[in-house]
C-alpha cells in the first residue's frame, strides 16, 4: 500500500510550511495567545484565502474534498508550529456537524461563510459529568409553538468566547444517556439567557463554560430533523479526533527534532550529551513512537475515507487515539527530561509543545477511554 502524499497533500504541506516560516514564529505565536481573542483575525482571513478552511468539506459542499487524510496531513503541520487559530472548533467540529446534519438550505447559508473566513463558530456538545459519553446530554430543548426553549450547561467549549454562532447539542426526548432524542441547534451567541465564562486551556487555546437559561430560538434553527443527530455527532467527533491526533503527531515530531538538536549542543564534562549511548537509545525510542503514531493516524484517516461501516471506523479512531496517547506520554516526557530544567520554562518552545500534546491527550477522550472503547467494540 502506498502511504506517500498525493500532489495535493504535498501542496497543502508546503503551503502551511511557507506560512509558518514567514509569519508564525514562536514569539509571534506567544503574542497572539496573549491577545484578547487568542487568535489572529488577519491569519484567519489568510487561511481562507489559502483555501485551508475548505479542506474539511466535501466538493458537494463547495470544499476541497473532505478527505480525512488531507485533514490529518494539514493538522500535522499545524501541530509542528502550534497554531492557535480556531480551526478545529469552527471548521472541523461546527462545520462538520452542520455538513453532516443540516438541510441543503442550512448548509448553503452557513458553510460558505465558514470557508470564506467570515463566521466564527463553537460546538457546545460536552457537559459537566458527561465523561466523553456523547449520548450523556442533559441540556433540554422543548418545543413551544414555532420556537424551541433550550436550558442546560456546556463545558470545555472551544472558541466560545469568539463565536458568533453556537452549535448547541440538546435533548428533545428520551433519558439522559439515550442515543435517541438528540438534536442540534444554531444559536446566536448574543441571545438572551446565554452566559459565557471564557478561559485559556493549558495549550493557550480559548475555551469556555456556557450556561443556557430559557434561550429561545426558532424551530428553523434546528439542524435537519428533530431527535436524529447522534450519528452525525459521533461521526463528527471521530473526524475531529483523527484531526487532533494528526496535530499531536506534528508536535511530537517537533519535540523529537528539537531534542536531537539540543543534544548536539548541550555539553557535560566537555562532551555533547548526544554522544552518550543511553540518551541515543532514548531518542531512538522517541523516533519509533513518532513513526508508530503517524502510521496509525494515517490508517484511521484512510478508514474514515473508506466505505466501511461506522463500527469499523470507530474502532480505527479509538485505536489511533489510544496509540497516540501512549506516544504522547513517552515522547513528551523524554523531551523534557533530556532538556532538563530549561524544558519547562516559558521561554523555550519545548515546554509549550509539551502543553499542546498534553491537551490533545485528553481531548475527545483520553488514552484510557479510547483503549476501553476499542476493547468493547
Amino acid at each position: 500500500m502506498d502511504f506517500s502524499n498525493t500532489e495535493e497533500q504535498q501542496m497543502l504541506q508546503e503551503s502551511v510550511q511557507k506560512f509558518v516560516h514567514k509569519s508564525y514564529d514562536f514569539d509571534t505565536r506567544n503574542k497572539i495567545i496573549d491577545s484578547d481573542k487568542g487568535y489572529s483575525e488577519e491569519n484567519w482571513q489568510l487561511f481562507a484565502e489559502l483555501g485551508w478552511l475548505t479542506v474539511p468539506f466535501s466538493e458537494a459542499d463547495g470544499g476541497f474534498g473532505g478527505s480525512a487524510v488531507d485533514l490529518a496531513v494539514m493538522m500535522e503541520e499545524f501541530g509542528k508550529a502550534m497554531l492557535v487559530e480556531p480551526f478545529i472548533a469552527t471548521a472541523v467540529l461546527s462545520g462538520g456537524l452542520i455538513s453532516a446534519q443540516g438541510s441543503a438550505e442550512q448548509k448553503a447559508e452557513i458553510l460558505p461563510q465558514i470557508m470564506e473566513g467570515k463566521l466564527q463558530l463553537a460546538c457546545a456538545y460536552a457537559e459537566p459529568g458527561s465523561r466523553y459519553n456523547l449520548a450523556n446530554i442533559k441540556t433540554t430543548a422543548v418545543a413551544d409553538g414555532d420556537s424551541v426553549v433550550i436550558n442546560g450547561d456546556k463545558t470545555a467549549v472551544l472558541n466560545a468566547s469568539n463565536a458568533e454562532v453556537l452549535v448547541v447539542v440538546a435533548r428533545e426526548s428520551g433519558e439522559a444517556t439515550d442515543s435517541e432524542g438528540i438534536s442540534v441547534f444554531l444559536v446566536d451567541a448574543a441571545s438572551t439567557g446565554i452566559s459565557i465564562h471564557a478561559y485559556a486551556n493549558v495549550d493557550g487555546k480559548k475555551a469556555a463554560e456556557i450556561s443556557l437559561k430559557d434561550v429561545t430560538v426558532p424551530a428553523s434553527a434546528r439542524l435537519g430533523s428533530a431527535a436524529t443527530a447522534f450519528s452525525a455527532l459521533q461521526a463528527t467527533i471521530d473526524r475531529a479526533t483523527v484531526a487532533v491526533s494528526g496535530e499531536a503527531v506534528g508536535a511530537m515530531e517537533a519535540l523529537l527534532h528539537k531534542t536531537v538538536e539540543y543534544s548536539k549542543t548541550r555539553k557535560q564534562f566537555g562532551t555533547a550529551i548526544g554522544t552518550f549511548q543511553a540518551l541515543q537509545h532514548r531518542m531512538a525510542d522517541m523516533f519509533i513512537e513518532c513513526q508508530l503514531a503517524r502510521s496509525i493516524v494515517i490508517m484511521a484517516a484512510m478508514k474514515l475515507d473508506s466505505g466501511d461501516n461506522q463500527l469499523e471506523k470507530t474502532k480505527a479512531v479509538s485505536a489511533a487515539k489510544s496509540r497516540v496517547g501512549k506516544a504522547i506520554r513517552k515522547v513528551s516526557q523524554e523531551a523534557i527530561q533530556i532538556h532538563g530544567g530549561i524544558g519547562m520554562t516559558e521561554e523555550l518552545d519545548v515546554g509549550h509543545l509539551f502543553k499542546l500534546v498534553t491537551a490533545v491527550e485528553i481531548m475527545f477522550g483520553n488514552t484510557d477511554y479510547h483503549t476501553e472503547r476499542f476493547a468493547s467494540l
